[in-house]
C-alpha cells in the first residue's frame, strides 16, 4: 500500500468515529473551555479530565456535553483532549493545592521586596506540566522581570505571570453577589461579556451605581441578560419621548411597561394617562404612531 493510501485510510478512520462537544471548566480561573471527544469515551457531570487549556496541559472538570454537533462550536475554539485523569493525576492536584498556598505566600513576600505596584490574586501549579501560574492585577504595566528571574530560581519551573481585570478578579476568586448567590462571572458565566450603561436604561434601571455594580466596582454582569429581550420588545411599541397626537392635544411617551403592555402619556397641563400597547398603530408609510381609541384618565 502506497503512502497516500495509508494517508486515505487514517483519515477515513477518523473521520468514522463521533465526536461529541464538551464543555469543560477551568476551576482556578473560572473560565470555561471546548473540547470535542470520542464518543466511546464515557464521561459524566464534574469527572475530572486533563485537556490542552489556554495556560497548558492541565486538569478541568466535566460540565456536560453539548448541542451544537454541526460545527456551530467554532473550531478555532475547541481544545485538545488528552485523557481522563487517573488516580495519580488526583493526587498531584491534591499535593498541589498544598504547594499553591506557600507559592502564593512567597510571591508575595517577593512584590513586597521589590516594592511593585501589583496586587497578587492567585498561585496555580499545572497538573500535567511543570509550570506555575501567577496571576496579579495592577493599575498600569508593572516591569516583573526580576520578579520572575527570582520565582524561576526558587521553584526550578517555568513561571507566567498573568495580568488580569477587576472583573477578572472577582471571577478567579469567586463569593456572594448582590442576590445571594454565586456571581456570575464564577459560577455561571462562560465568558465576560460587555455591559452598558445603556442596558440599564433601556431596563428602566435606577443608575445609582451602588445599586447597579458589583463587588468588582463595575457594572452587573446579569443586566446583559434579558437586554435582548427589552429591545425587541420595545421594538414593537413606541419609544420613550415619542409623541402621539390625539384630537388637537400632543402626548408624549413617559414611560413603556413591556410586562404590563401599557404606556404612560403625557399632555397639556401635566396630565398623564395610561394607555394599553393594542390602543396603538403603526403608520408605516408616515412612520408615526397613532391612537386607533379614546383616552380616559
Amino acid at each position: 500500500m502506497n503512502k497516500e493510501a495509508v494517508v486515505e485510510e487514517a483519515e477515513t478512520l477518523e473521520d468514522g468515529v463521533d465526536k461529541v462537544p464538551y464543555r469543560l471548566k477551568i476551576d482556578y480561573s473560572g473560565e470555561t473551555e471546548i473540547c470535542e471527544i470520542d464518543s466511546t469515551v464515557s464521561l459524566n457531570k464534574d469527572d475530572k479530565v486533563i485537556i490542552e487549556t489556554r495556560y497548558g496541559r492541565d486538569m478541568v472538570h466535566v460540565l456536560g456535553p453539548m448541542s451544537c454537533k454541526g460545527g456551530c462550536c467554532g473550531k478555532k475554539d475547541l481544545k485538545a483532549f488528552i485523557r481522563i485523569a487517573s488516580d495519580e493525576d488526583l493526587k498531584i492536584r491534591a499535593q498541589n493545592e498544598i504547594k499553591e498556598k506557600e507559592a502564593f505566600s512567597l510571591c508575595k513576600e517577593k512584590i513586597r521586596e521589590q516594592k511593585l505596584d501589583m496586587k497578587l490574586v492567585g498561585a496555580h501549579y499545572l497538573v500535567d506540566e511543570a509550570k506555575v501560574l501567577f496571576f496579579f492585577t495592577a493599575e498600569a504595566r508593572v516591569d516583573f522581570r526580576e520578579l520572575v528571574k527570582n520565582l524561576v530560581s526558587i521553584f526550578k519551573m517555568r513561571i507566567e505571570l498573568r495580568q488580569i481585570g477587576v472583573r477578572d478578579e472577582s471571577r478567579v476568586l469567586g463569593g456572594l453577589g448582590v442576590c445571594g448567590r454565586d456571581y456570575c462571572c464564577h459560577g455561571v458565566m462562560d465568558d465576560l461579556r460587555p455591559v452598558s450603561i445603556k442596558m440599564a436604561k433601556d431596563q428602566n434601571l435606577s443608575l445609582n451605581s451602588m445599586k447597579i455594580s458589583g463587588p468588582c466596582g463595575r457594572l452587573l454582569c446579569c443586566l446583559s441578560y434579558e437586554y435582548d429581550y427589552y429591545v425587541e420588545e420595545k421594538k414593537k411599541m413606541p419609544s420613550e419621548g415619542n409623541k402621539i397626537f390625539q384630537g388637537n392635544i400632543y402626548y408624549h411617551v413617559r414611560e413603556v411597561n413591556i410586562f404590563t403592555k401599557m404606556i404612560k402619556l403625557s399632555g397639556e397641563g401635566g396630565r398623564t394617562v395610561d394607555v394599553p400597547f393594542s390602543s396603538f398603530e403603526y403608520n408605516g408609510d408616515k412612520k408615526v404612531w397613532n391612537l386607533t381609541g379614546s383616552l380616559e384618565n
